[in-house]
């Protein structure tokens, strides 16, 4: 999920642009946080570029105000990865390279993956409206479902507005300590998003909106019926034994070891353990769990061809402008749950980011999947010094040992 775009405004939660919206519900802290104060920790194993050692990017990362950072580079030469900084704050514990956390957004990956896949089953069209689905579900206020396609969900060219830019309950620390513990209703997230107006009329523009996929879900379950959770781990998750990847419905917890999230939502406050999060304001737009080596192999079946047939991959690789993106990702195209961003090296990588208070979750994959990495980094950071950090840290990677 995300709100606004990853600038210095994003101090705010849940504004409306993409890098938090993109993220989901992004926040930044000015001042350094404990486990910056304390210094990094040593990786378990470092790989080294001409650009210098993951294990350097990676503390380049924790340094601009970040609790814990994992980074996990994946490729011909093998398997490398890094840590820093520490899981737990009140324990000490340090950053192991299995531990679990909220990937957020990059759950939009995983859902059109599952749509995907029922297009290429011939159980629904790309064309299809969501009036076709979700009959009445979306209308009023200029809102008409009828006129909404399946791809407009997926790529973000709906125009339906984001319900997180109306969901006080994560804006600051009260709201958040008084409703973290709250069950939605898919049904209520769309109603927050049918109060407003569209943003532009479908297909017109580029906007990201967390709305599309809480809607994508509801499809999943009204063409399977079986909800977007049980289809994902189904298709997906034991396919691939991802055996440390999960899909919450409304469990606070996350199992196992794991990294806590910490976040002050942009309040001159310390940091507050934001761990513990009902997972249905999030749903089917943000609310899974995963570690950095499961979303790699999760990115490497997907993009090698082994989870979508041929023409359905050309689909969520074909992108439209999301200029919106620009301040974070610079030349940002966006396809069918996936971003396309330039390497700095020549050619592009598919990616998508995801974010909830406390959790940053970034990741990068050639367009073979080949080479694939993956970041996360909890507590808030400090913006845009984390942006820009995370996006070096997989460019490098990405572009080690090739030239342009």
């Amino acid at each position: 999920m995300a709100t606004k775009t990853f600038t210095r405004t994003t101090s705010r939660v849940l504004t409306t642009t993409l890098v938090t919206a993109l993220a989901a519900l992004g926040v930044a802290v000015p001042a350094a946080t404990a486990a910056q104060q304390a210094g990094p920790t040593p990786g378990s194993s470092a790989g080294s570029s001409a650009k210098g050692t993951l294990q350097q990017q990676v503390d380049a990362v924790q340094k601009t105000g970040t609790v814990g950072v994992l980074a996990r580079s994946t490729g011909p030469r093998g398997v490398q990865y890094a840590t820093a900084g520490v899981a737990d704050t009140e324990t000490g514990r340090k950053a192991r390279p299995g531990d679990k956390f909220r990937i957020a957004s990059a759950t939009k990956t995983y859902v059109s993956t599952v749509l995907l896949q029922l297009a290429g089953e011939g159980r629904l069209s790309l064309d299809d409206t969501v009036e076709d689905h979700l009959p009445g579900l979306v209308s009023g206020n200029g809102n008409e479902g009828s006129r909404i396609t399946v791809r407009q969900l997926l790529n973000h060219t709906s125009g339906l507005f984001n319900y997180t830019a109306d969901f006080p309950a994560l804006t600051s620390i009260a709201a958040y300590e008084a409703g973290r513990y709250t069950t939605w209703t898919d049904e209520q997230l769309v109603g927050i998003a049918t109060r407003h107006a569209p943003n532009f009329e479908p297909g017109a523009n580029w906007s990201y909106s967390n709305t599309n996929y809480t809607l994508a879900g509801m499809i999943i379950k009204q063409v399977t019926g079986h909800t977007w959770q049980q289809e994902v781990t189904k298709r997906i998750v034991r396919p691939l034994a991802l055996h440390n990847t999960s899909t919450p419905t409304t469990s606070s917890r996350i199992p196992g070891s794991h990294l806590k999230g910490y976040s002050a939502f942009g309040e001159s406050a310390p940091a507050i353990d934001i761990t513990e999060f009902n997972p249905s304001a999030a749903g089917a737009a943000g609310a899974m769990i995963s570690t950095t080596g499961d979303m790699t192999t999760f990115y490497q079946a997907l993009l090698g061809g082994r989870l979508l047939k041929p023409a359905q991959l050309k689909e969520m690789k074909t992108t439209v402008r999301a200029t919106e993106l620009d301040e974070a990702w610079p030349g940002a195209r966006y396809g069918l749950g996936l971003m396309r961003l330039p390497l700095t090296c020549g050619g592009s990588y598919y990616s998508h980011a995801g974010d909830l208070p406390g959790y940053a979750t970034r990741t990068g994959a050639t367009p073979d999947g080949r080479r694939v990495v993956i970041l996360e980094a909890t507590g808030d950071g400090s913006m845009p010094g984390s942006i820009y950090a995370t996006s070096d840290l997989i460019d490098k990677q990405l572009c080690a040992g090739r030239t342009k």
